[in-house]
């Protein structure tokens, strides 16, 4: 991950997360474990939960724990374990949020305005997470502010496409082994995520139907070479669904690569099936009464997290840098920025591309003199 190591190394010196107490509720991955310790390098106090019942990996947690770093997380949480661990992070009284999903914020607001009346900023790493706090912030209802990591150019263009698309593939295969070539692969949902599976699904031979709701997002799979069909259509023909919308009852009905476990409607399945069993680890057979069998991967959670190991750190370099420049822009200025859900600048996005692109090797032409001076000169015309 060299643009967060590059950046941890910048601010190793200056320390300006100094007096910061941050209290984060994203995967415990290797690549979060990178972020943790930039983070404790730039002076901050840190402690962590996971975003998700199935996403952490257990030996990443026991080493970041063995470091100091409280961590209240572990694969398999319950429900009531998992906002447990959530409120633990929250008794150190934290000055800064870092979330992916948004429980952390939600549940700092539960504790009413004693809660969140020391917390200066908060970020927001996924796109769920950003949809939760912007209804929040228009029902005036949102406490302090927070900047949307996940709306950077240089994370959902990348993070959501490219991580999305291969870690999802990387959950199904390793729950199930089996053939994508030629198999009828429907995504329901072409945003950033959907597109990215989409995309990597036909790489692999997959034919790919996709599914929407949006008239925008139908028509550019349609150009983009996709096939576009109701769910009801798809359902007859598709071998393996993967929803990617964020949203609940999907109908759906192998695996799921949006944030929450909602998009799937297990409780539907379980009366219609007469038998289940799990018949390899992330996988789940279900037995309807005609005799038809349907296979859930990870528990209908987010399968590139819970059957596999996310997204790879190439790409979430860019997403933590974000996170790491965000988390400082609001220890500088947070005090002073009234709440409300706010954008990474386009200034922190160059930045953090520029150096991605020298960690790669790659130079790039820059405009003359000339050229910025015909930018801004509405006076030539033809």
């Amino acid at each position: 991950m060299p643009v967060l190591q590059h950046l941890r190394g910048l601010h190793r010196q200056s320390m300006p997360l100094a007096g910061m107490r941050i209290a984060g509720c994203m995967h415990v991955t290797k690549e979060t474990a990178i972020l943790i310790r930039a983070l404790r390098d730039a002076g901050a106090e840190v402690a962590w939960s996971g975003c998700n019942p199935l996403s952490t990996q257990d030996d990443v947690a026991a080493a970041l724990a063995a470091e100091g770093t409280p961590i209240y997380a572990w694969h398999g949480l319950s429900t009531d374990e998992f906002y447990w661990c959530i409120d633990q992070t929250l008794t150190m009284d934290p000055n800064l949020t870092l979330d992916d999903g948004a429980d952390l914020i939600f549940r700092a607001h539960g504790g009413g305005d004693g809660m969140t009346a020391g917390i200066i900023g908060g970020t927001e790493e996924t796109t769920t997470g950003v949809h939760r706090l912007r209804a929040m912030a228009d029902d005036r209802a949102l406490k302090y502010p927070v900047i949307a990591v996940n709306d950077a150019t240089t994370k959902w263009d990348f993070d959501n496409v490219y991580g999305t698309g291969q870690s999802a593939l990387d959950g199904v295969l390793r729950a199930t082994s089996v053939l994508l070539a030629g198999k009828q692969l429907v995504v329901a949902g072409y945003g950033h995520c959907g597109c990215g599976v989409a995309q990597r699904a036909r790489g692999l031979g997959a034919n790919v139907l996709v599914t929407e709701v949006y008239p925008i997002a139908a028509l550019k799979a349609t150009l983009e070479g996709f096939n576009v069909s109701t769910m009801d259509a798809a359902s007859a023909v598709g071998d393996i669904f993967i929803t990617t919308t964020g949203i609940r009852d999907d109908g759906a009905i192998v695996c799921n690569a949006g944030h929450y476990d909602c998009e799937i409607n297990l409780d539907d399945l379980s009366e219609l099936a007469v038998s289940s069993e799990e018949v390899r680890a992330n996988n789940r057979e279900h037995v309807l009464r005609d005799g038809r069998r349907l296979y859930v991967l990870a528990e209908g959670r987010l399968v590139n997290l819970a059957a596999a190991e996310g997204h790879p750190p190439e790409v979430m370099d860019m997403s933590f840098a974000n996170q790491f420049l965000s988390l400082i822009r609001l220890a500088r200025e947070g005090s002073s920025m009234t709440p409300g859900v706010y954008p990474v600048s386009d200034e922190q996005d160059r930045e953090i591309a520029a150096i991605k692109l020298q960690t790669m090797g790659i130079e790039i032409d820059e405009l003359t003199a000339e050229q910025q001076a015909y930018r801004t000169d509405y006076a030539q015309g033809t």
